[in-house]
């Protein structure tokens, strides 16, 4: 058996958003587990003010620890980045290599609005105060790339409210990012998403291998072919 792939969804979707994917990389012959974070699609209903990193890490760390994976191939999307590079210094014994697909990344000790556009980090968290600086609401699809009328539906059926939390305060991470783990960064160019724009510099400083991929940053819906090759490449 191949290694397994871990895949971590990004902000305001879920596992679910990985399925085009995850069925081309079992049909290559690997073991695929997409974990929905707590908060987040079917597992919306676990929201609340005591959703923070540390709740999404033990997520992903449950799943390696309780199936027994090793050799991991972990992915982070997007946010989902903070996620798995947080997971990969925890349970580096499981995890082989770090893939992040157009991934949020920060300075270590840092909050994930750190590595946002200003402008994007104060509308998210002007939104939250409707909820009691709970959770702000998701942006339409098209906003991730997707141009496919249906995509665009798929996603925004899906999509749901993102916790507060996770992105104001920092994740459990370390200098060098990726837990002595070898790091893959896979940059969406087609078109950019310009709120992961500052992760570049830092993935060009800590040296980890850069590749792009002519897609738009919801890559696994709207080019799922070609990022399931990435990924086994």
């Amino acid at each position: 058996m191949s290694d397994p792939f871990v895949l971590v969804h990004g902000a305001w979707h879920g596992g679910w958003c990985w399925r085009r994917v995850a069925r081309l990389l079992r049909g290559a012959g690997h073991e695929v587990f997409t974990p929905t974070l707590t908060g987040f699609g079917e597992r919306a209903h676990l929201i609340g003010a005591d959703v923070g990193p540390d709740t999404l890490v033990q997520d992903v760390v449950g799943v390696l620890d309780n199936e027994e994976l090793t050799g991991v191939v972990l992915v982070g999307h997007s946010f989902g980045a903070l996620v798995a590079l947080a997971v990969a210094e925890e349970a580096a014994d499981r995890v082989r290599r770090v893939v992040l697909l157009d991934g949020l990344v920060v300075e270590a000790g840092a909050p994930g609005f750190d590595g946002l556009p200003p402008e994007s980090a104060a509308a998210r968290k002007d939104a939250a105060q409707a909820s009691g600086d709970i959770v702000f609401p998701p942006p339409g699809a098209a906003a991730f790339g997707l141009t496919d009328p249906e995509d665009i539906a798929w996603v925004d059926r899906r999509l749901t409210p993102h916790p507060l939390r996770t992105y104001a305060e920092p994740f459990p991470l370390h200098a060098p990012l990726g837990g002595g783990r070898p790091v893959t960064y896979i940059a969406c160019t087609a078109p950019a998403y310009p709120a992961i724009h500052s992760a570049h510099a830092i993935v060009r400083r800590e040296g980890w291998e850069f590749r792009e991929l002519a897609a738009g940053h919801d890559a696994m819906v709207s080019a799922p072919e070609a990022t399931a090759q990435v990924l086994m490449g």
